[in-house]
């Protein structure tokens, strides 16, 4: 989509006037308008090879080279176009135009400044005053870009130059109106309706691409780019199975002739298979694709490898509600992971950015971002706002009810956050700390401290199990849960022997006892406290144990 209409205005298709035609002039012309045939039906590829051979014959006709250029273009072969325009503007005689037809070629090579330096040469022209309203956008220079927009008119060519602008700025309504008042005029320009799909794939209106798409492969059934964005499609509505099936027909990369297409094709079959080839696919593709950047930032996330993301995206300055979301999560994963300050309030202000904007705040992704932000700023009932309109969506996912857990626990509500969290399916989430530390919580919160204990028991011995341990002490204490506070704590005690553990444990057992008192407890587990007081060392022990062996005794109840 973002595209400089070029064709029109490289050579009119018209033929020189001729004088006497001699039989060598006949024979040319029936060369010229095998030329002309392929370049009607856009056979690119039938040209350049009819040219390429009268080149190697000496009987190219004139125009020839321009052709060459034009042809390559057209075939996404923009080295070879811009070793045929250098060629011709190092030739003397040039015509003045040529320098515009290079500037387009080395835009589409990503060499902007060089654009930029070429189109300076060339006359004034609407392909020229395009060109350069594109690459006031690439330079993110709002002045130029206004001014290049006032020279636009009310033709086809400036108009849709107008709408990519709008849909690389994510302004996909303004295109979209653009596009369909160009339809209107103009029932043949079927081509729109790629782009009209493509715009409602970017509003997540996938169901509605589907059906725009439907029209124009009904038409031309072997478009790569429309098929392409089938295949996307399907990668939204279903799965990535679903989506390499669309692609079956593009698979065979050695039959695209253009080399985007074979770019855009390995791009999107390492995204449908959840990143299988990313590192090899991806990187030399992230100045080509401007997605594979960013995808690949979501591989290293995916790795959990934050610095290796934040590196690739941090010298990124954010122009899409995509790249401003991306940004986000890297730097919030970055600022949890080190601790950053820096880096969450980073992020907390690319998600308010996003979720704030007039285009993206009604968006699913925009009040996932606003979800985001006060989720950063720890005001979780705003967080709730957000995440309650759009549940809908997220039924089944296990990020989505990760977060809407945890706004739930941490506003108190540990009855339907313990629920939310036992539906998430992903081993991943249910081995990370966080979330063994929020289940346990709700446990403990709902009279359920068994279970939080046994979280603990499937714990290897490491920091985070320590965590747990202090965390399940500590809240078990405050919930009357003493059983398993006075087990929590005599493992703590066992771990680090010289901190003040003793006195907790002492509390969680006299609670045991007082519960039992109270006929809230069992009186046989009083046989369980004894042996917990006798892993101590402090001198209370004995006097402790000689209570509750008295009580015992009077009660009849049998101590070891």
């Amino acid at each position: 989509m973002n595209t400089i209409d070029c064709s029109h205005a490289i050579l009119s298709r018209a033929k020189p006037a001729l004088g006497s035609v001699s039989e060598k002039k006949k024979k040319n012309q029936t060369k010229i308008s095998r030329l002309e045939e392929y370049l009607q039906q856009r056979d690119y590829l039938g040209a350049l090879t009819l040219l390429e051979f009268q080149r190697s014959t000496g009987e190219i006709e004139e125009h020839g080279d321009l052709w060459l250029g034009y042809c390559s273009f057209h075939l996404g072969d923009y080295k070879k176009a811009m070793e045929v325009y250098k060629s011709l503007t190092a030739q003397p005689g040039c015509p003045a135009e040529v320098w515009v037809y290079l500037a387009c070629v080395l835009f589409f090579l990503g060499l902007y400044k060089e654009a930029e330096d070429a189109a300076s040469k060339a006359p004034m022209s609407p392909l020229q005053n395009r060109l350069l309203f594109h690459l006031a956008h690439k330079f993110n220079d709002e002045k130029k870009l206004m001014g290049f927009h006032q020279n636009l008119e009310d033709v086809i060519e400036d108009q849709l130059s107008l709408a990519s602008i709008h849909y690389m700025r994510s302004h996909y309504q303004e295109a979209i109106d653009i596009y369909k008042r160009l339809l209107l005029q103009d029932r043949d320009f079927l081509a729109l309706k790629v782009y009209v799909a493509l715009c409602y794939y970017k509003l997540d209106y996938y169901d509605v691409s589907q059906e725009v798409l439907a029209a124009y492969l009904q038409k031309v059934p072997d478009s790569t780019i429309a098929l392409n964005l089938k295949a996307c499609n399907h990668f939204r509505l279903y799965n990535g199975k679903a989506a390499e099936a669309e692609l079956k027909n593009l698979i065979d990369i050695s039959s695209c002739s253009f080399e985007f297409a074979k770019e855009l094709i390995r791009h999107n079959l390492v995204v449908f298979r959840g990143g299988e080839g990313a590192l090899q696919v991806l990187p030399p593709l992230i100045d080509v694709i401007p997605e594979a950047r960013l995808n690949l930032v979501i591989y290293y996330l995916r790795q959990d490898d934050v610095q290796e993301a934040y590196n690739l995206i941090q010298d990124l300055v954010p122009t899409t509600p995509q790249e401003y979301i991306l940004k986000g999560v890297v730097n919030a994963a970055l600022g949890q992971d080190i601790g950053s300050r820096e880096n969450l309030k980073s992020a907390q202000q690319f998600f308010q950015l996003v979720g704030g904007s007039a285009s993206e705040c009604d968006t699913i992704p925009g009040r996932q971002c606003m979800a985001s932000c006060f989720f950063l700023l720890r005001q979780f009932d705003d967080v709730l706002i957000y995440l309650n309109s759009v549940k809908g969506y997220f039924l089944n996912d296990d990020t989505f009810n990760f977060n809407y857990a945890q706004a739930k626990a941490a506003l108190g509500n540990y009855k339907q956050a313990e629920e939310i969290f036992l539906v998430i399916q992903s081993e991943k989430i249910k081995n990370d700390y966080v979330y063994l530390s929020w289940l346990a919580r709700c446990y403990i919160m709902n009279q359920k401290g068994q279970l939080a204990w046994e979280l603990y028991l499937k714990m290897g011995t490491s920091s985070d199990s320590f965590s747990l341990l202090q965390l399940i002490a500590n809240d078990c204490y405050k919930m009357g849960q003493f059983y398993y506070a006075a087990k929590a704590f005599d493992a703590l005690e066992k771990l680090d022997p010289s901190s003040n553990y003793w006195e907790g444990k002492r509390g969680a057992c006299v609670g045991i006892f007082q519960l039992i008192l109270a006929n809230k407890e069992p009186k046989e587990t009083l046989k369980e406290v004894v042996p917990l007081l006798r892993n101590s060392g402090n001198p209370q022990v004995e006097y402790i144990i000689r209570i509750l062996r008295k009580w015992a005794k009077d009660n009849r109840v049998l101590l070891s």
